[in-house]
């Protein structure tokens, strides 16, 4: 297939991928639980993204001619931002539900704006303003809910840091895809993850149980691997290529009422009234902030 071609079988096909994303990264945040519960969080990260790389590597290696230093430092850059905002979610999963951790992981969705106000120097409008507010008071209700109501979970602390650089991420991403192979592009930032997850291995030095690689943990494995790397986040890096910011943005948060769905059906997730109020306030928010509701004003 040529690439023009390519890009046009890609760009017609980009928001369904989108949503394909979504639906997997919602059932991974179940799967990520499990198996963060008996592997270290830098020996998870390491082995997935080690094995992700590996395996985009060898399924596109035609098209490594290509290769040069931009897409080393793009990929670089890429990678570290995610891995920074992977290790605080998976720190902050260990400490807090998949539900939870599924959708103040979206508020990326309403950091975005204000990142790009830092750096393009394009300064947010009054809905990001809206959207920031509406964000605030649904993490407020969503993380200080239960039956002691004035703990506070550092779990929802982490993973909101999380969210921070998976905004810087997206905006990584928007930087250094532009004009570039996405695939490769996709690939390295999978290999600089894994550099970054190894070091932190060495660092930290965490310690493995005794037969910790069970069949059940080997097939989580397997499964965040195949689906919630190789094909969700490359799903994400092209739909950010061939879709419009806002409806990208849009369609990436239905991560998080996906996480919440499966958290529910398949784990030990007990929402309350106030969560869901909270889940709703950051899903207007995240809308807010993308669309401006447009789809609500009359067309001239």
């Amino acid at each position: 297939m040529s690439e023009q071609k390519e890009g046009g079988f890609l760009a017609r096909f980009a928001s369904p991928i989108i949503v394909l994303a979504t639906i997997i990264w919602g059932s991974s945040f179940v799967v990520m639980k499990n198996s963060v519960d008996v592997l270290p969080t830098f020996w998870l990260l390491a082995i997935r993204f080690s094995f992700a790389a590996l395996v985009l590597a060898l399924v596109f290696w035609k098209r490594w001619k290509v290769l040069d230093k931009h897409y080393l430092i793009g990929g670089t850059v890429m990678g570290l931002c995610l891995f920074v905002a992977y290790a605080f979610q998976t720190f902050g999963l260990a400490r807090t539900t998949p539900g939870k951790n599924a959708f103040l992981t979206a508020v990326y969705c309403v950091i975005v704006p204000f990142l790009y106000w830092i750096i393009a120097r394009r300064r947010p409008d009054r809905f990001n303003v809206i959207a920031a507010l509406l964000c605030i008071a649904g993490i407020g209700l969503v993380s200080i809910t239960g039956e002691d109501a004035a703990a506070f979970n550092w779990g929802d602390v982490l993973t909101l840091v999380g969210g921070f650089f998976f905004a810087a991420h997206i905006v990584a991403v928007d930087k250094y895809a532009e004009g570039r192979d996405i695939f490769i592009l996709t690939a390295l930032q999978f290999a600089s993850f894994a550099v970054f997850s190894w070091i932190g291995v060495l660092i930290t030095r965490p310690p493995l149980a005794e037969g910790v690689f069970t069949g059940e943990l080997v097939f989580g494995l397997a499964y965040l691997v195949i689906f919630a790397s190789c094909g969700a986040l490359l799903f994400q890096n092209i739909g950010q290529k061939y879709t419009a910011p806002a409806t990208a943005a849009v369609l990436l948060s239905l991560e998080a009422p996906f996480g919440v769905v499966f958290s529910i059906l398949w784990a030990d997730e007990k929402p309350t009234a106030l969560m869901f109020l909270g889940f709703a306030l950051i899903f207007v928010a995240v809308v807010c902030s993308e669309t401006k509701f447009s789809f609500l004003r009359k067309k001239q």
